[in-house]
């Protein structure tokens, strides 16, 4: 099992309210959920776990400022 860097998965929860206004608790991911997305960076790993589980991102509703 993968461990995850405390300063990954801050980065990660980061991404994941930035893009889809929840962290991973809300989304209900574990360790094992969360060491398929930790060799990516961060950003990249949120974008990839939401477009796997088909989330809404919020600029969908929402654009973003500039």
């Amino acid at each position: 099992m993968t461990q995850i860097d405390s300063a990954w998965l801050r980065e990660f929860d980061e991404a994941m309210r930035g893009f889809f206004a929840i962290d991973h608790a809300e989304a209900g991911m574990h360790e094992i959920e969360l060491s398929w997305y930790a060799d990516l960076p961060a950003n990249d790993a949120a974008l990839a776990y939401g477009r796997d589980f088909d989330l809404c991102r919020v600029d969908t509703f929402w654009p973003s400022p500039g």
